[in-house]
Formats: C-alpha cells, structure tokens, sequence
C-alpha cells in the first residue's frame, strides 16, 4: 500500500515539474528600446492595453502604441 502512495507521489510531482516548463515566454520590445519578458502570452484589452504576468508573477500592462513586437522566446 505505501508503495503505491508513493509512486502516486512521485509521479503527480513530476508532472507538476513538467507543466511548469512548458510555459511559454514571450519578448515584448518597446519603441524606446527596453526588452520585458512575459511570463505566457500577452492580451490585448479593447482599452488600448497589452496585458501580461511579468518574470515576478506580477501583472502588468502597456499601452500598445508604446510596443514596437511581441516575439515567442525559443525554449
């Protein structure tokens, strides 16, 4: 029986580290020349706004006119 538990563990922890590198992270660069890195992919509002999570989990917003790209970073 514990060996079980703990293969069911072991295996539900694995796939917690596997979804979390799947994430995919995106460069958003600026018409003044700053590159932010977006922790998934940003959206549009219909305000104007891109919105994304940025590398601290924290959400952010710009307003599109001052995005130049958004480009997918390789992994």
């Amino acid at each position: 029986m514990k060996k079980i538990i703990s293969s069911s563990l072991a295996t539900i922890i694995a796939l917690s580290a596997l979804t979390g590198c799947t994430r995919t992270s995106y460069a958003i660069h600026t018409n003044d020349g700053k590159t932010i890195v977006s922790d998934g992919k940003p959206t549009e509002t219909d305000a104007g706004l891109l919105g994304y999570t940025d590398a601290n989990g924290v959400k952010q917003q710009i307003n599109k006119q001052e995005v130049k790209e958004v480009s997918e970073i390789p992994h």
